[in-house]
């Protein structure tokens, strides 16, 4: 088998395990590695520290610092259900309920997609006969992930910092796996189609979404209602509205995902029962156990019980 016909073999695989997008690259030093820099440097990461870590930088400066035999990187793309196709009650609803992220919906993907990473792993040591070095992340390592997506070929980075992908939209979860074999690399993503939309921008009710493509997580209702180990800052509490964890605001309003992205993605992350819209002052009533039960597997594990809660009471006080 060639290297060409190992490739493309890959790409079924991928495709068969669940994955709508799959491209190769080199690991060559990320593009956009001084864009994140300065954007460390002005703060923007708010207390996310584990990002501006040396070690980690170094290993974002340079995929081969993380696998040294490190020859090709495969990077992949798994879409996951659009908010877009799901009613989401009024605010004045009989009963309050709260929003969240889409991507939160179903399993969480940090215990989903190993296994899928692991299994492509394995297909090309079956497939050359010979084991090769490999590292797998899926938004756990030191990598730019965007960066290596659209170098990929998978797409290009929006005014709303997300990916996006023509005909798939922005709805779904990236993952990559470094390998210590030369593969062929699929052409870079290099045309800007956001234009001059700016929807995004104008809808983010914090004003998060800045220039050049950069989020104030500081700003940013994801971060304040899941990384965020505080208060969210009183000024920004009104903001929130009914968002108990995380937000898609800039990516419903995104005209790609409106005409392009699918109603379903992986079955993995179809919504549980009680979610997208889940009830404000029941799960107030959440002690660690039954949270623990609840969202067993699930991403709203992240925020823990007391930074749910937290977003929770916010939500409540939004309330008309």
């Amino acid at each position: 088998m060639t290297p060409a016909e190992l490739a493309q073999a890959l790409k079924n695989h991928a495709r068969q395990l669940g994955f709508s997008l799959a491209g190769i690259t080199t690991p060559a030093p990320p593009a956009h590695f001084d864009t994140y820099q300065r954007w460390l440097a002005d703060g923007f990461h708010a207390e996310m520290t584990y990002l501006a870590d040396a070690r980690a930088r170094a290993r974002r400066a340079d995929p081969k610092e993380i696998l040294p035999e490190c020859k090709s990187i495969l990077v992949l793309g798994i879409p996951y259900t659009n908010p877009n196709q799901v009613s989401v009650a009024e605010e004045n609803a009989l009963a309050p309920q709260g929003r969240i992220a889409a991507y939160a919906w179903g399993d969480d993907y940090h215990i989903s997609l190993p296994p899928r990473l692991q299994a492509l792993a394995a297909f090309i040591e079956e497939q050359t006969g010979q084991a090769v070095p490999n590292r797998w992340y899926t938004d756990t390592g030191p990598v730019l992930e965007r960066d290596l997506a659209q170098r990929a070929g998978l797409g290009w980075a929006g005014k709303n910092t997300c990916l996006i992908a023509p005909r798939l939209g922005s709805y779904f979860l990236l993952a990559e796996i470094l390998l210590g074999i030369e593969l062929p690399s699929d052409p870079p993503f290099e045309t800007d189609h956001c234009g001059t939309c700016s929807r995004c921008i104008e809808a983010c009710p914090t004003g998060a979404l800045l220039p050049e493509r950069r989020l104030d997580a500081r700003r940013c209702i994801s971060y304040l209602t899941i990384e965020n180990k505080g208060e969210i800052p009183p000024d920004l509490r009104p903001k929130i509205g009914n968002w108990v964890f995380g937000c898609d605001i800039c990516q419903m309003v995104c005209p790609w995902n409106r005409r392009f992205a699918p109603a379903a993605g992986d079955p993995a992350f179809a919504p549980r029962a009680g979610l997208p819209q889940p009830l404000l002052q029941t799960e107030l009533e959440l002690t660690p156990e039954t949270f623990a039960q609840k969202f067993k597997n699930s991403p709203l594990k992240r925020a823990k019980l007391s930074g749910y809660q937290r977003n929770l009471r916010a939500a409540l006080e939004n309330l008309p």
